[in-house]
């Protein structure tokens, strides 16, 4: 069996092994990202293997599952390239003084290493440094996210509990008691804590370096929606913040289209090549505002065909700042 497919079983293996309800064929199929047919003889070589493997039948469907512990601990031992990029992702959030996450991926860190064998961190130690001390992130301006650790873990303990979050609430010079039934947290420029306060069903933003005095209590939270997630709530905006939503049609010039096509403008854009090289960008989103700010920084490169209120923002800022230099 070549390399490759011995480390796909294995990574089956290894998925199977981790999962309560067991894969159907076809969620095999999907998450290595084979034909089905590939995936029924992924599935007969692990049986030949494991004989202990379990189906469940769930109507007309089986699921398979391997029991929990069969995979011998050499199989997950991490790699160098798996610890370096670990420790930089924990490094990276450090910089930008997030440090309540920082904090999470290094103590992960530190219980990886130490799970491993004396002669296994031997060798790992000196490709660990190299790629560490090789790869870095480029400097960004901007502002950085307040949060601290104690902060996040009283939130996500609220989140696990299912319980409400009593806070003060700062802003435009005034402090609110509020208390919120918390549904997420928004990583960004800013942290932000998404849900909404009692008595409301519409989840909206409030700023994690505004709360104060932040407890767990005042009964229990209300539960989103059926169907309502994070993912989805965040993407109907340009940046974080909520509201008219506008179909927006972009158009940069063929010497900037090969930038602009590299880009994520928004998860719901399309992009389309005109015959002057010129690329054309729609989506909907809301956040008119965070859009203006960041084309200006394409400059005569981009037109903005639509909406009329974009397009007269932006030349607001135009004009703006041509009159702070006059």
């Amino acid at each position: 069996m070549r390399k490759e497919k011995l480390a796909d079983i294995i990574k089956l293996a290894r998925r199977l092994s981790a999962s309560a309800e067991g894969m159907t064929l076809d969620e095999i199929a999907d998450h290595m990202g084979v034909c089905r047919r590939t995936a029924e003889r992924m599935r007969d070589v692990l049986q030949a293997t494991f004989p202990s493997m379990e189906v469940l039948t769930e109507g007309q469907k089986h699921r398979f599952r391997l029991p929990s512990g069969i995979i011998d601990r050499s199989f997950d031992t991490p790699t160098a390239d798996e610890m370096a990029a670990l420790k930089n992702a924990a490094t990276s959030l450090e910089r930008q003084e997030a440090t309540g996450r920082a904090l999470l991926l290094s103590n992960l860190y530190d219980k990886f290493k130490s799970l491993l064998r004396q002669r296994t961190r031997i060798l790992l130690d000196p490709d660990i440094n190299a790629l560490v001390l090789a790869e870095g992130d480029a400097m960004q301006a901007g502002p950085r996210p307040t949060a601290d650790a104690a902060l996040l873990e009283t939130i996500r303990y609220a989140l696990k509990a299912g319980s409400s979050l009593h806070f003060t609430y700062t802003s435009s010079n005034t402090a609110k008691e509020r208390t919120v039934s918390p549904w997420g947290l928004l990583y960004g420029k800013a942290y932000y804590l998404v849900g909404p306060v009692q008595g409301a069903n519409e989840p909206v933003l409030w700023r994690l370096d505004r709360l104060q005095n932040v407890t767990v209590g005042g009964g229990i939270a209300t539960l989103p929606p059926t169907g309502w997630s994070l993912q989805d709530f965040a993407s109907r905006s340009f940046g974080v913040w909520q509201n008219k939503q506008y179909d927006v049609a972009l158009r940069f010039s063929p010497a900037a289209a090969a930038d602009a096509r590299r880009f994520l403008f928004h998860p719901s854009q399309t992009l389309t090549d005109e015959e002057d090289g010129s690329l054309y960008v729609t989506f909907t989103a809301s956040g008119l505002n965070e859009m203006a700010y960041h084309l200006f920084t394409w400059g005569k490169e981009v037109t903005i065909l639509a909406p009329t209120e974009l397009r007269s923002l932006l030349l607001e800022m135009c004009r703006n700042v041509m009159g702070n230099y006059d």
